[in-house]
């Protein structure tokens, strides 16, 4: 097998597995409620997100930390922290214990997400890039939904424990591959420094950021109190700014931004994911939730659309968009996702499979256009020794407002609903009854946040249009000098 074929086989491996972690979780939160000893309403919102949090505050350092010491060496790193935390993760006796080795899987996922797109556009000559990386990318947004199944059944049949120890014999098989076949291609080209004051501040102020929206959102703190974190973080991320601007070896290279086509996508993909980031745990939710309490494989089965359609749509979008430039793939596929959300924000109560697949083919097909060449470009516009802190910024924005669409949705819902309402929908508590309008004061927020997510798609058109055009296929004006 050639070695880029490797490359990609045991990437797209790794980010299955830890996209798949993201959401497999959120099926079982219930019974992971109801079985392990000492677990509140709050812990199993952390269990749940914990692991977002910390891999979207760590992936830009870990970006950053391998380009000086190596991509390869940093990612075998990861598989091996991310199958041991989840050994541990299955082990767990109580519920803290549990958010405690779901952070150690969030540092094992870190090292993968922000390494892997990476690794990858080393292997890979410029017109095979986009179709590699289409696949990867769709790997994670396949293995987020397809979690929700597999969480399902496994917790259903064998209980949930399981969700954690199927990655352990797959984590070991692919972390001994990597070790043996991956190999540096780029190698590093910095002495080890490391920017500590920098790493510290940005992950204050995104977590600050973070933890104000979800846990004000939720009532988990004060309204004002989440209001003060979350402007006590954005004031820290500008002083993380001042910092890079005058840090001899920045953990951020604010000189990449500097570049269209880098900027662009970087604004592009952003908006996105803020859109669609609580796609997933909407309709999860929608579809458990009042009034149709679906059992979770049913719910999972109601999801198979959007990942067929992201399975199909990103590949092909990425192998043509190597052949024909990526410009308009990108911004189809935004239209595309647009059309989809507006759709959503009409459905009903009781919309059957065939009434419900149409927007979420749209919404899924849109991504798959978007996601592969967008990141072609984000990865291809900058030089060889700096796609590990590219491929981390891109992963940081990607998580980042995944995570801060989550909080988005807890607002709009929070403006709706009593919170005890909604509390009551997401711990699975609501299937015992519910008071009178809750129902349809849920779906009318879920109308909200699905238009709402197609401004913010729409939106995203914008900085996609205004970057330069693409150029001919591995001839971006910044790159393919290695030096």
């Amino acid at each position: 097998m050639q070695y880029k074929w490797r490359v990609l086989s045991n990437t797209t491996v790794a980010t299955l597995m830890a996209s798949i972690d993201t959401n497999i979780v959120l099926i079982s939160l219930p019974t992971i409620g109801r079985e392990l000893p000492d677990t509140s309403a709050t812990t199993l919102l952390w269990i749940l997100l914990g692991y977002s949090l910390l891999t979207a505050v760590v992936l830009l350092n870990f970006g950053r930390l391998s380009d000086m010491f190596g991509r390869v060496r940093l990612y075998v790193l990861g598989f091996a922290i991310f199958t041991v935390g989840s050994l541990l993760c299955g082990f767990s006796q109580t519920g803290v214990e549990l958010v405690s080795f779901r952070l150690i899987q969030a540092v094992g996922a870190g090292f993968l997400f922000s390494n892997s797109a990476a690794i990858i556009t080393d292997a890979f000559p410029p017109n095979e890039r986009g179709r590699a990386l289409g696949i990867n990318q769709v790997s994670i947004v396949v293995g987020a939904v397809s979690g929700l199944v597999l969480g399902g059944i496994i917790t259903t049949t064998i209980g949930w424990r399981w969700i954690f120890f199927v990655n352990v014999p797959i984590g070991i098989i692919a972390t001994l591959r990597a070790r043996m076949d991956l190999k540096e291609l780029v190698l590093p080209s910095e002495k080890p420094r490391i920017d500590w004051l920098g790493n510290v501040v940005f992950a204050l102020g995104l977590a600050l950021i973070l933890l104000g929206v979800t846990l004000g959102a939720l009532g988990s703190i004060n309204g004002w109190t989440g209001v003060e974190m979350a402007l006590g973080g954005v004031a820290l991320l500008g002083v993380f700014l001042w910092i890079e601007a005058h840090e001899r070896s920045p953990m951020l290279d604010l000189s990449l931004f500097r570049i269209p086509e880098f900027s662009g996508t970087a604004g592009a993909m952003f908006l996105n994911a803020l859109a669609r980031g609580a796609f997933i745990f909407v309709l999860v939710f929608y579809l458990q939730g009042p009034p149709r309490f679906l059992s979770p494989f049913t719910a999972g089965l109601y999801l198979i659309p959007v990942s067929a359609a992201l399975a199909t749509f990103g590949p092909v979008s990425g192998w043509l968009s190597d052949r024909y430039g990526p410009r308009w793939f990108v911004l189809s596929g935004l239209v595309v996702s647009a059309v989809g959300f507006l759709w959503l924000s009409t459905i009903s109560a009781d919309e059957s499979f065939y009434q419900l697949a149409p927007p979420l083919i749209l919404a899924g097909a849109g991504f798959g256009l978007f996601a592969s060449p967008n990141r072609s470009v984000m990865m291809t516009s900058v030089p060889p020794r700096r796609r590990g802190v590219a491929s981390g910024i891109g992963t940081t924005f990607l998580n980042t407002g995944s995570t801060l669409s989550l909080g988005i949705t807890l607002i709009v819902m929070s403006q709706v609903l009593p919170r005890t309402a909604i509390l009551s929908i997401f711990l699975g508590s609501a299937a015992q009854g519910v008071a009178p309008g809750v129902a349809g004061g849920f779906l009318h927020s879920i109308h909200i946040v699905f238009l709402i997510s197609a401004g913010l798609i729409l939106t995203a058109l914008v900085p996609s249009a205004l970057r330069e055009p693409a150029r001919p296929i591995g001839l971006p004006k910044s790159v393919e000098v290695d030096d």
